[in-house]
């Protein structure tokens, strides 16, 4: 399910946002980032054919496509509404957070098409398309999804973030931190992708209050119920993720018998009754590792400290890595109860003209 709640301002609304759309419209281009014509990007596609289709999100579809050049790429084409400019926003946010970003887990971006209305982004084409589709869906897709690569995954996802949190300035939150923008490259390396939804603050900014956005079971308490959003409603996703990995189990799961279930409601439901192992993906279990288990038990206490309901108590990204790495032990560490939105009710909604979308 996503939540999506256009802005009924102007699309325009941020400094960062207009000097970007400003140098695309003929100013300064980053540099080796390239403008392409919708012509040269329609043909490389063969015409954004079906065929050529690898994925759909909920601002336009992806495509794979060969440039002049010879190189393969992924051009995601926006779907932009006239009247209001829906999906604009999208666009100028994701090139504002990429268009200067230079990280081995987060996906490239070549460039862009502005053309009228039509709106399109030329990334890294990534072989293994995305985690959701590769990981989800089965316990096939699972076996094919090694300790070793989940573990990969899994500390590759937190250096990205780390990146955007710690070293970049301004810092950069993601907000839409899900199995589905985590894309796989041909070596199964994990490329942060889809920064439509992101925010870029200055240093000395704590938080910003903003309509709220993203996916839900991934959306931090205070974050959908109040839009203050921080670096550690990423830290948050982040850590529904790492169960989400861990487990092999939906985010957001229905039973006959028990109804809607969330994920880090039965994680913390496990490590109260001290059965942590329990949840560990039984696919993993066929590995026939002993230090395997243990590992993943850790994993899911990480997990379960990032998605603590008070936010002070929630690692940084940089101490998220220490911690899978084991150059920080988990051992003895309180873990407080986690917070989740469990009723689409406690979803902030914008006073003004806002809508919701799944």
């Amino acid at each position: 399910m996503k939540l999506s709640f256009p802005c009924s301002q102007c699309f325009c609304s941020t400094s960062d946002d207009k000097e970007v759309y400003k140098n695309e419209k003929g100013g300064e281009s980053p540099s080796n980032f390239r403008l392409f014509s919708y012509h040269d990007l329609k043909i490389a596609s063969d015409g954004f054919s079906s065929k050529n289709k690898v994925g759909e999100g909920g601002f336009g579809s992806v495509y794979k496509g060969r440039l002049r050049d010879g190189t393969i790429v992924a051009i995601k084409v926006l779907s932009v509404e006239l009247e209001s400019m829906r999906g604009e926003r999208e666009f100028i946010s994701e090139i504002a957070a990429l268009s200067d970003v230079h990280h081995e887990n987060l996906v490239n971006l070549h460039g862009c098409c502005v053309e009228g209305a039509k709106r399109c982004l030329v990334y890294d084409y990534m072989e293994n398309n995305s985690l959701s589709h590769r990981f989800l869906g089965g316990e096939q897709n699972r076996n094919s999804f090694s300790w070793s690569k989940r573990k990969n995954v899994s500390l590759g996802v937190a250096k990205a973030l780390a990146y955007l949190h710690e070293e970049k300035n301004p810092y950069i939150v993601h907000r839409d931190i899900k199995a589905s923008n985590v894309l796989l490259d041909h070596n199964f390396n994990p490329k942060v992708a889809d920064f439509g939804l992101s925010r870029l603050f200055q240093d000395d900014a704590t938080h910003i209050s903003t309509r709220v956005a993203g996916t839900l079971g991934y959306l931090s308490p205070e974050y959908a119920i109040s839009g203050r959003l921080t670096r550690k409603s990423d830290v948050y996703s982040f850590g529904v993720l790492l169960l989400e990995i861990m487990t092999g189990r939906p985010v957001v799961d229905f039973d006959m018998e028990h109804g809607e279930q969330f994920l880090v409601d039965k994680v913390w439901g496990m490590y109260n009754g001290e059965r942590l192992v329990d949840v560990v993906d039984n696919v993993l279990l066929k590995e026939d590792d002993e230090g395997l288990i243990e590992e993943a038990v850790r994993f899911l206490k990480v997990g379960l400290l990032c998605v603590q309901e008070t936010t002070k108590l929630r690692p940084r990204m940089s101490g998220v890595i220490k911690m899978l790495s084991e150059e920080n032990s988990v051992d003895g560490v309180k873990i407080f109860q986690p917070g989740f939105v469990a009723d689409l009710m406690d979803v902030k909604i914008n006073k003004k003209k806002s809508t919701m979308s799944f």
